[in-house]
């Protein structure tokens, strides 16, 4: 039987394939050991010297072209030409939005853009320098109190970019001496910030905290500082660790436990204070609270919230806070706006969980797999293979809905998906609709 005279769906699956040996052949050559080839061969190879023959840039074109063969369109850097919410605008066309982390519908608010303004006219587009020398300014000093109240510790400390506060704190704070425990669906931001310390680290199973106690049973004693890092809210699947559980763990090994609220933040806890509030335990209780700005706070950059010594230590001596600029005022005064506007109107959290749950029991009634989520604003619909996520992201975006689908490797294959984030101004028509379609289309 010639190719061509194949069924369609064979065609493709076939392709898929292909392309999958390819990615994995392209993944093994990066990790092969150049010193090898150098040995082998009297010149330097073109891949030392060019950009184009990094396996990286390789792998992104054999995905484009494996997706143009597979009639799949680009799903990423789309243009949002309006505030980006439950709806959106793309090419001058109205789409159903789940690609946005505007929770409770603050990024676009008139009081938080009116903040914004505010602070450009007092003190310009810059505060022109880093915070010790001369880039302090008053709404620097208000969002970290306000903050640092949010979960009754000390201090904080606001930096420029949520991504670089991770990487920064943990890449200062330890060393090749100390011991990363983490899950294994943590943020690439602890990864980096890890493999910068030069720490040794481990991972644990999806918030299996018993196999975490199993782990420093064995290994506490070989080490000096041990860090714990777990997520409030884990951003691919929309579920949240048992924190009481852990907490009791940390203290039982005398490690260091901190937590990337970047996304519980608003979203979990009766009033949207965070997981904290949803546990209803001691701010103190965890060492280092962190989160970003960037998603319920309708700003940008990241925090680090604890006590005073910590925070005292990351401003004086963290490389990412020491040797940056200062935020920028209208960065710092939306977000002190938000934070504020979380507090007073906790009702846009109360219909933001409502929202996610009619999301959720709607998916599950219809059949959909939602792996880990809880029904909170993240809820991912697993499709099985990377092929099948782009391809259901790419009809949805026919028929007017906008929702981004995580593909190899930032997931295993067989876990790819379509990622649903849900926002406070969502209606149960539009999920209605949703879900009808992807049923349809599925």
């Amino acid at each position: 039987m010639s190719y061509k005279s194949l069924p369609k769906q064979l065609k493709e699956k076939l392709i898929q394939q292909s392309l999958e040996r390819k990615l994995k052949n392209t993944m093994q050559g990066h990790h092969d050991n150049p010193l090898l080839t150098r040995q082998q061969h009297s010149e330097i190879p073109e891949a030392w010297y060019r950009f184009d023959q990094q396996p990286g840039y390789q792998q992104l074109q054999i995905m484009n072209k494996g997706g143009a063969l597979l009639g799949v369109g680009n799903p990423f850097f789309r243009v949002h030409e309006n505030i980006a919410s439950a709806l959106t605008e793309i090419s001058g066309k109205k789409y159903i939005n789940y690609a946005s982390y505007n929770y409770l519908d603050l990024s676009g608010d008139q009081r938080v853009s009116k903040a914004a303004k505010d602070a450009i006219d007092q003190y310009g587009t810059s505060v022109s320098a880093s915070r010790i020398v001369s880039g302090e300014r008053p709404i620097h000093r208000e969002l970290e109190a306000e903050i640092a109240a949010l979960y009754s510790v000390d201090d904080a400390v606001v930096m420029v970019s949520g991504h670089a506060t991770n990487v920064t704190t943990i890449g200062y704070l330890f060393s090749p001496n100390d011991l990363i425990l983490h899950d294994e669906l943590i943020h690439n931001s602890t990864l980096i910030g890890a493999q910068l310390s030069g720490a040794k680290r481990l991972a644990f199973p999806h918030n299996d905290y018993v196999a975490l106690d199993k782990l420093l049973n064995e290994h506490r004693r070989n080490y000096e500082k041990v860090l714990i890092v777990l997520e409030g809210l884990y951003s691919m699947d929309g579920d949240y660790p048992d924190l009481p559980e852990f907490i009791a763990i940390k203290q039982k090994h005398h490690a260091f436990l901190m937590v990337d609220e970047a996304h519980s933040l608003g979203v979990l806890g009766p009033n949207g204070l965070g997981i904290r509030e949803h546990f209803n335990i001691d701010g103190k209780d965890v060492d280092i609270w962190m989160g970003t700005l960037s998603k319920s706070l309708a700003g940008c950059g990241g925090y680090i919230a604890g006590e005073s010594a910590l925070i005292e230590h990351l401003k004086f001596l963290a490389p990412g806070f020491l040797y940056s600029v200062g935020m920028p005022a209208q960065v710092a005064a939306p977000a002190l706006a938000a934070l504020k506007i979380l507090k007073q109107e906790p009702y846009r959290t109360k219909q933001l969980n409502h929202l996610a749950q009619y999301f959720m029991a709607k998916a599950k009634s219809a059949g959909i797999n939602t792996g880990y989520s809880q029904g909170t604003a993240i809820i991912p619909a697993i499709t099985g293979s990377s092929y099948n996520a782009a391809r259901m992201s790419q009809v949805l975006f026919e028929r007017g809905i906008n929702v981004q689908p995580i593909l190899y490797p930032a997931v295993p294959e067989k876990c790819a998906r379509l990622r649903f984030f849900i926002c406070s101004n969502h209606t149960e028509q539009q999920i209605d609709q949703t879900i009808e379609i992807f049923c349809q289309e599925i």
